[in-house]
């Protein structure tokens, strides 16, 4: 981990110009180079990965046909058509297991390049990806689109494990919720982008899906161009290199020249809380027990995250709209709504979470989300009862995507950022990620079966998982707004102490 650091005792002589905790001057408003950090790292890392998950579904049918064309050119007939749906099948699902793999390595790679080294790195994925999928056209080769989605996933694997991480350590404390808000912000943002590129109008014709596919360049190249121009991530200069003017010029360049001692004060007490310990391997941190409720709490609330009804909302969205009377053609308009309503939650939740803190979005969302679930089950259920009941179930759909990215969507991330100290936290980024893939494989490959066998009733389940997860925040979960990364662990610690002997509460994993 570098060199070592010695006790806190050492760096006194550094600390005693800082004020009191408490009494450091706090940065309210970021800066316009903490603001384009942001941006610069987020465009090639979530917004990918949003944008990638939405651009699939407007070529469904121009990429089936093409891959019936080639199959047709190479064997003289018709592709079978379970075979045709299994190809179709594995171009969009190979996304996920490409995300696992990005996932588990992602960490690894951001304590060995750097979380600013391993997002630019993360790029030669996205570029190589959109040349196979841009060229598998021409090359009559539908395997390349296998491949390119493939390398997509784990771009988008690895961005979603690292940028995170990256923004949480270069936020001042004031600001960790909102600034690490653009996690969730350029998600949803990626996912509209994809949506409207996927109209008619723009990408969306048949003969244009090699363009709309290799479209995924654009973002990498911004990243390569604009990202080398920030710093690295203070904390990892430090705590990781031990690089002491390094951090403080990076400090200097984001937060500005008089404002940065208090984080520099917060990072010197991580990092002697850290001598001698080197960053701990995912598998080390299930057998640390001062680790098992963060652990515990970030394995949950990933998994919730997928396993929500958020899906679910998704894949009825189109059935609700058109039984509400929507023409066929402009349904995918309606659906580019959802999308911009799930980006202006996120941004509105970007002003609020460090006013009212994560308990309150993260809770209040999962809650109103149960509530929506009854509601929707209800109108669903009654739909041909009467003529307004399709115009109630699309405003459970817009309400539901309104508590969703208000709260677990864009809550989650940040919590990881924020349970764990600086060498505990890549693999901890690791756990969650790769949870989170697997989640979103599992309910991929279970999710048909669940609407077949429940049809409505499945937000039935998606209701049970939201008031779970509800109650188990409620207990478990500290406040961590305006708190240190060694405030939030000490946390914890009083909880486990005060709460050890709850049998309702985990004693190991």
């Amino acid at each position: 981990m570098g060199k070592e650091n010695g006790t806190l005792s050492e760096y006194e002589p550094l600390l005693k110009d800082f004020k009191e905790p408490g009494q450091v001057h706090q940065i309210k408003v970021p800066g316009k180079t903490l603001l384009m950090a942001v941006w610069a790292a987020c465009i090639g890392g979530t917004f990918q990965y949003g944008y990638n998950v939405s651009i699939i579904n407007a070529p469904t049918k121009a990429v089936q046909t093409f891959i019936n064309e080639t199959w047709s050119e190479r064997y003289g007939d018709e592709i079978p058509e379970q075979l045709l749906t299994f190809l179709w099948s594995s171009i969009v699902s190979i996304f996920t297991i490409g995300g696992l793999i990005g996932a588990s390595v992602g960490g690894t790679l951001a304590i060995r390049f750097g979380r600013k080294g391993t997002l630019l790195f993360n790029n030669s994925f996205a570029l190589l990806a959109a040349l196979l999928m841009g060229m598998s056209y021409y090359a009559s080769a539908f395997e390349l689109l296998i491949l390119g989605r493939f390398l997509s996933g784990v771009n988008a694997g690895v961005g979603i494990c690292v940028q995170p991480l990256y923004l949480g350590e270069i936020a001042p404390r004031a600001l960790r919720g909102a600034m690490a808000m653009g996690t969730s912000i350029f998600i949803t943002g990626g996912i509209l982008t994809g949506q409207v590129m996927g109209l008619t109008e723009l990408l969306g014709k048949e003969g244009y899906w090699p363009l709309l596919l290799s479209t995924t360049c654009i973002p990498a190249l911004l990243q390569l161009l604009i990202l080398p121009w920030f710093p690295e991530s203070p904390r990892y200069l430090l705590i990781d290199r031990g690089d002491d003017s390094a951090c403080n010029l990076a400090l200097k360049q984001l937060h500005g020249g008089e404002n940065y001692h208090g984080e520099r004060e917060d990072m010197e007490r991580e990092r002697a809380s850290a001598t001698g310990v080197k960053p701990l391997k995912p598998w080390e941190l299930f057998t640390d027990k001062t680790l098992r409720w963060p652990l515990f709490t970030i394995i949950t609330i990933s998994i919730a995250q997928q396993l929500n009804g958020i899906n679910a909302i998704y894949f009825y969205a189109e059935y609700v709209f058109a039984e509400a009377g929507i023409p066929f053609e402009k349904i995918p308009y309606a659906t580019v709504g959802t999308g911009a309503c799930e980006c202006l939650t996120a941004l509105t939740c970007g002003l609020l979470i460090d006013s009212l803190g994560r308990r309150v979005l993260i809770i209040g969302g999962y809650l109103l989300m149960s509530l929506w679930c009854i509601c929707f089950t209800i109108t669903l259920t009654f739909q041909n009862l009467s003529s307004g009941m399709p115009y109630l179930s699309m405003a459970c759909v817009f309400a539901f995507i309104l508590s969703f990215g208000l709260g677990p969507g864009g809550v989650t991330t940040i919590l990881i950022t924020e349970l764990f100290t600086q060498t505990a936290r890549p693999a901890a980024y690791m756990i969650g990620g790769s949870v989170k893939w697997l989640s979103f494989f599992f309910i991929g490959m279970v999710f048909p079966f669940i609407v077949n066998g429940l049809h409505q009733f499945c937000f039935l389940v998606f209701f049970v998982v939201c008031c779970v997860v509800a109650t188990v925040i409620f207990f478990v979960v500290p406040e961590t707004k305006n708190k240190t990364f060694l405030e939030i662990q000490n946390e914890f610690h009083r909880r486990k102490r005060t709460a050890g002997s709850d049998p309702l509460m985990p004693t190991s994993l």
